[in-house]
């Protein structure tokens, strides 16, 4: 990969930062790109590539930068969210399908090829009926009788291959020892038959905590088991209605109570190892927007919470408090839904106010809850109301596209695809 070949590729907004260390300067990049997966016959066929890219200034020359670090996450959803640290110790994503590290390259040479996630073989295979479990195991090339080493248990079983150990530990439940038997197969696999002491339970695992195996599923097994659920479901959505407690009736929700069915979740990935230090399930918070509240820390994210919109600030500082909730948008994440045409989402870096901006002509802004000059009650609860919140919308003099859409704290900067406009927001300043 070449310094050139970087660009082709899209730069993610606040996905760069500058390091200086040790009198060193680099440049991080965190770069996406969608590509094809011939391989996939399940999904769409795409996947997401985040590409973290470190290039370093030569220490024998001043001018001359070198890519030293490329390292390649691959998800099957577009983040809503992903920053780099200031400190370039980390890397922060937000997506609704989780990310995975394909590729560590610490060697500038080995960077350069891109290789694909190695699928680890299975070390065993299982299945297993209400009456025995068959274990098969792949016998290397020569292999005779005499390597195998096979030890049955009550409760535990000991399987080595020319002294290699491939199964040992504790079995789920007991079975009778003295009842299984193991054969060679003429395709140079090794099958164990194991009898349950306790039949018709069907085991989830073959020995307790053990990975490296496979379990295959009998086509007839599925069916029976969906067969005996058949009873805990139905066609409709509320076939009683009119019971004591009747089940939530997706009807009385409005459009903008409806969410994603999939979860999405906030990673955090170490700069130095890339395996995941944090994890947080974000449910049903809907995303909203990013934005740069301090400089010196990482973008901030909104996400909706219930009616409101709430401000989280990053900090990579703080490893056992890494997110802190900044600001509260009253009442935003539930007037923000009924924006069908809303394209880019901001806020002031004071949190004073909120906007956000159709594909063409109209920008809304929310102010937060300023104190009321004059007396106002509430005519249904009879309360006093001491502080009212503001929503404005502005109409552009032009019908061109809104490519851009940036907020400070006194203006917010549209741009179309022919002009600049200014909004002056709060003029008090």
């Amino acid at each position: 990969m070449s310094l050139e070949q970087v660009t082709e590729d899209t730069v993610l907004k606040n996905g760069s930062i500058s390091l200086l260390k040790a009198e060193e300067h680099s440049v991080a990049i965190l770069l996406l790109r969608i590509e094809k997966e011939e391989l996939d016959m399940k999904g769409s066929g795409f996947y997401v590539s985040l590409e973290w890219v470190i290039v370093s200034k030569k220490k024998e020359d001043s001018k001359k930068y070198e890519i030293t670090k490329h390292h390649v996450l691959r998800g099957k959803s577009v983040p809503h969210y992903a920053a780099i640290e200031p400190n370039g110790n980390g890397l922060m994503i937000a997506s609704y399908k989780s990310f995975k590290v394909v590729s560590v390259d610490q060697d500038l040479e080995e960077s350069m090829d891109r290789p694909e996630k190695i699928k680890v073989e299975p070390l065993y295979y299982w299945q297993q009926t209400e009456d025995d479990l068959t274990v098969t195991v792949r016998l290397p090339e020569g292999s005779t009788k005499d390597d195998i080493q096979i030890q049955f248990l009550p409760d535990n079983i000991n399987i080595k291959l020319k002294d290699i150990q491939v199964v040992e530990g504790k079995l789920y439940s007991s079975i009778d020892h003295e009842g299984s038997t193991w054969t060679i197969k003429e395709n140079d696999g090794l099958e164990i038959s194991l009898i349950k002491k306790n039949e018709g339970l069907m085991w989830p695992e073959l020995v307790v905590g053990d990975k490296q195996g496979e379990l295959i599923r009998d086509p007839a097994q599925c069916a029976a088991i969906a067969e005996r659920l058949m009873h805990l479901t139905s066609d409709e959505l509320n076939p009683n209605p009119d019971k004591e407690k009747p089940p939530c009736n997706a009807q009385e929700l409005e459009e903008c109570d409806i969410f994603f069915e999939e979860s999405s979740s906030l990673c955090r990935f170490d700069g130095n190892t890339l395996k995941t230090t944090h994890v947080v399930n974000l449910g049903s918070n809907q995303y909203l927007f990013s934005v740069i509240v301090d400089p010196k820390e990482m973008p901030c994210f909104c996400l909706r919470h219930d009616v409101d919109a709430l401000l989280w600030q990053p900090h990579c500082s703080q490893q056992d408090d890494m997110w802190e909730h900044i600001a509260t948008f009253n009442a935003l994440g539930y007037v923000q839904a009924s924006k069908r045409d809303k394209k880019f989402f901001a806020c002031a870096p004071n949190y004073s106010y909120a906007a956000l901006c159709e594909c063409l002509r109209r920008v809304f802004i929310y102010r937060q809850p300023t104190p009321m000059s004059t007396v106002l009650y509430n005519r249904k609860e009879g309360r006093h109301v001491g502080q009212v919140a503001k929503q404005q919308v502005t109409s552009l003099e032009t019908n061109d596209p809104i490519l851009g859409f940036q907020a400070t704290n006194e203006r917010l900067f549209v741009l179309t695809t022919k002009n600049l406009f200014l909004i002056k927001v709060n003029t008090e300043n």
